[in-house]
């Protein structure tokens, strides 16, 4: 990478951006800096922290002799995202806002807004690129824990071409390290923990915002004895064990009846319902053009954001639908979750698709 090519830099306010800063700068880079601007509408009540995180922004930016520019993709976020969520969770399904947040705004809307006039987008993610037979690919991080190829597993090609993750080769207690080194602003500041660029504001108050409560019976599956009611089975996962609020458990979610607006929960610690190993995956999203998972026999694959990766073999049933048999048992398969699919080794990101309503029952 030369010392003209044209790079934006999104500097989020936390610790892993401003460190990708650093680093750009060691190496004789000087991009331009952007926060995007996402949160919710001033009058919202939501306790937010984009006014935090925009002074932090303009610190880090500072220091290092940088301009910063607040991008507005509020609407876009709030149309496209939201819509996205809303949707999904209506349906009763498990989505992922953001694994879509990456598509459409970091990569997406900010790069129409600057007029696609930047060679590279640059970004405090934890994942990495390499060339490879002359293809780009998305490959893991070295830190199992904190590796983020599974939200950036449905960018599109074009986007994946422009990307650049300065950290993505590190851990995170070496990210924190140069940054205490280096006397940034943020050293110390601790992940954000919410949904992306909403700050403290919790999913479920996000998805309550819009869809509002919708009361419903739980039924213990096994005995069919009413446990009492939910507030609204968006606000429920296929897998839950916290949060629903039943003495004498441990309780999991274990199946929804949108149309009876009936929870269907079990007691135990692991009740078999919550396992499966086949799973329908569709909508297959490949990363790039060598991204064929029709040729692999042996891969890796996540249906959540946690440092394992569970092996299995793939059964296509069309050019963007497969059969996922995993070799273990995964507890907490729910409809609407993305799969993201890797090669054997855990390696190079192959893409992602959504997981069916139809999902065959384990074995």
């Amino acid at each position: 990478m030369s010392k003209d090519t044209n790079i934006a830099l999104l500097l989020s306010g936390g610790v892993d951006s401003s460190v990708a800063l650093h680093l750009l700068k060691e190496k004789g880079q000087t991009p331009d800096c952007f926060y995007i601007k996402i949160g919710p509408e001033e009058d919202e009540e939501w306790d937010c922290t984009s006014e935090e995180d925009l002074e932090m922004a303009t610190a880090v930016a500072r220091k290092y002799s940088c301009r910063l520019e607040v991008i507005d993709c509020h609407k876009e976020y709030w149309d496209k995202v939201t819509r996205y969520t809303m949707d999904k969770v209506r349906a009763g399904l498990t989505p992922n806002p953001d694994v879509m947040c990456n598509r459409l705004i970091k990569f997406g809307a900010f790069d129409e807004k600057c007029g696609h006039n930047y060679d590279i987008i640059a970004t405090g993610h934890y994942a990495q690129t390499e060339i490879i037979d002359g293809t780009k690919w998305l490959t893991t991080s070295p830190d199992p824990v904190k590796d983020q190829t599974d939200f950036l597993a449905q960018i599109y090609d074009w986007q994946l071409k422009k990307a650049l993750f300065p950290i993505g080769g590190m851990m995170k207690d070496e990210v924190r390290r140069i940054a205490e080194e280096n006397h940034l602003v943020n050293a110390r500041r601790k992940d954000s923990q919410g949904i992306c660029f909403l700050g403290k504001i919790r999913y479920n108050d996000y998805i309550r915002r819009y869809l509002g409560d919708n009361p419903g019976d739980v039924i213990d599956i096994e005995s069919g004895k009413k446990l009492g009611q939910h507030r609204g089975l968006w606000f429920h996962t296929i897998g839950q064990r916290h949060g629903l609020g039943f003495g004498g458990g441990p309780w999991f979610a274990i199946k929804k009846d949108m149309e009876k607006n009936i929870l269907y929960v079990s007691k135990g610690y692991d009740p078999q319902q919550a396992y499966k190993t086949d799973f329908a995956v569709c909508d297959f999203h490949k990363l790039n053009d060598s991204a064929d998972i029709a040729g692999e026999t042996s891969v890796t694959f996540k249906i959540r954001h946690t440092p394992e990766f569970h092996r299995a073999t793939l059964e296509m049933t069309g050019d963007d639908t497969f059969i996922v048999h995993s070799e273990k048992p995964i507890h907490g398969v729910a409809p609407g979750q993305f799969c993201v699919v890797y090669d054997a080794d855990h390696h190079r990101c192959f893409g992602s698709g959504e997981l069916t309503v139809n999902l065959r029952q384990s074995r």
